[in-house]
């Protein structure tokens, strides 16, 4: 159930007589900035994503590191 050329033809010619040709790229350049701005809000959810995961490994490492330190010196843990 693919599109073929004639369908695509004539959903372009239907497209073009509501709108015009002065007011599509208009719309293109809208829907270009739209585009744009989706993938830049992906690409921040990405970065929180990697930044929070690299911040809480960091957390988990110097806690281990806290643990070592206690066992090697024989202080008792902190309660943390």
């Amino acid at each position: 159930m693919g599109l073929g050329l004639q369908e695509i033809v004539i959903i372009a010619l239907v497209i073009l007589l509501l709108f015009g040709g002065k007011k599509i790229p208009e719309l293109m350049k809208g829907l270009g900035k739209g585009v744009k701005s989706f993938k830049d809000g992906v690409n921040g959810v990405e970065e929180t994503v990697t930044t929070d995961t690299a911040s809480s490994n960091t957390e988990v490492s110097s806690s281990k590191a806290e643990k070592v330190s206690d066992k090697v010196t024989g202080e008792q843990p902190s309660g943390e």
